[in-house]
C-alpha cells in the first residue's frame, strides 16, 4: 500500500493564526488553493478552507476586512493529522468517514505536507492510466487493409 508521503503535496503554504481573514482569502485565491494550514509560531493549530471562508463571508467578501476577523476566528481546529508514513487506504477511509477534504501530514510533529481530494484524484488517474492503457488508434481513413 502506498504511503501518504508519495501522494501528498509537500512543503505546503501556511498562514499565521493571527493573520486577517482577508489575507487568507487573498492567499487562497492567488495560489488557487482550497486548504491552508494555520500555524501559531511553529505549532500547527488548524486549517482554513475556501469553503469555510465562503460560508463565513456569504455574499459580502469585504465583511472580513471591515470586521477585523482573524484566521483563528474562522479556522477549523479538529484537524485530521497523519504521519508521513500513514498508508493511503487508511487516510482515504478516514477522509470519507469524517466527510472532510484534507489531511495535514506531519513528520516528527512538524508540518510536512497536505493531502487533499485533488491529490487522491490525481493518483487515481495515474493508476487508471497504468492499469487500463487506451486501446490502439484505428488506422487513418483510406489506409484500411483490403
Amino acid at each position: 500500500m502506498p504511503e501518504i508521503r508519495r501522494i501528498m503535496t509537500p512543503f505546503p503554504h501556511a498562514i499565521a493564526a493571527d493573520a486577517p481573514v482577508s489575507e487568507a482569502r487573498e492567499f487562497l485565491n492567488r495560489h488557487r488553493l482550497h486548504h491552508l494550514p494555520v500555524m501559531d509560531g511553529e505549532r500547527l493549530v488548524g486549517i482554513i478552507s475556501d469553503r469555510d471562508l465562503k460560508l463565513l463571508l456569504g455574499l459580502d467578501p469585504d465583511h472580513a476586512q471591515r470586521s477585523g476577523l482573524r484566521v483563528r476566528d474562522a479556522m477549523a481546529t479538529d484537524v485530521y493529522v497523519v504521519d508521513l508514513n500513514a498508508p493511503l487506504d487508511q487516510v482515504l477511509d478516514t477522509l470519507v468517514a469524517r466527510r472532510i477534504g484534507s489531511a495535514l501530514v506531519t513528520r516528527k510533529g512538524r508540518l510536512a505536507g497536505v493531502f487533499t481530494v485533488t491529490d487522491a484524484c490525481r493518483e487515481l488517474a495515474r493508476l487508471l492510466r497504468e492499469q487500463c492503457p487506451p486501446p490502439p488508434l484505428p488506422p487513418p481513413p483510406g489506409d484500411e487493409a483490403a
